[in-house]
C-alpha cells in the first residue's frame, strides 16, 4: 500500500512538473495591418536575444500569442519618441535595422 502511495505521489509531481515547463514559442506570428501583413520571425529574435526572453516579456509583449499589441494608426511616431514595443531596437541608435523607410522589410501587401 505504501509503494503505491510513493507511485501515486511520483506520478502527480513529474505531471506536475511537466505541466509547468514553458510551453513551445511560435516559430512565426503573423499580424495584419492596412500596410500589409507583419510576419514576425520569432525563431530569429529569440536567437538575437541569445535565448532570453526576458529582453522582451514581459517588458515589452505579453508571453502570450492572443494578448492584444493595441498597436494603432501612427503607432510607430510613438513607438520611435519613447522606444517601446517594436522601436525598443528598431530605432536609430537601437540593436537592430530603423524601421524609418523601411516599411517593406516588415509590412508585406498581399501576404496570408
Amino acid at each position: 500500500m505504501r509503494i503505491i502511495t510513493i507511485l501515486t505521489a511520483l506520478f502527480v509531481t513529474f505531471s506536475l512538473a511537466s505541466l509547468a515547463q514553458e510551453k513551445k514559442a511560435p516559430e512565426k506570428l503573423v499580424f495584419q495591418t492596412k500596410m500589409g501583413n507583419v510576419t514576425y520571425d520569432h525563431a530569429k529574435h529569440l536567437e538575437r536575444a541569445k535565448g532570453d526572453c526576458k529582453v522582451c516579456h514581459d517588458k515589452l509583449w505579453a508571453q502570450d500569442a492572443k494578448a492584444p499589441l493595441n498597436f494603432k494608426a501612427g503607432m510607430h511616431k510613438v513607438a520611435e519618441k519613447g522606444k517601446t514595443s517594436c522601436a525598443t531596437c528598431h530605432v536609430a541608435g537601437g540593436t537592430a535595422f530603423v524601421s524609418t523607410g523601411n516599411c517593406a522589410k516588415c509590412h508585406v501587401k498581399g501576404a496570408k
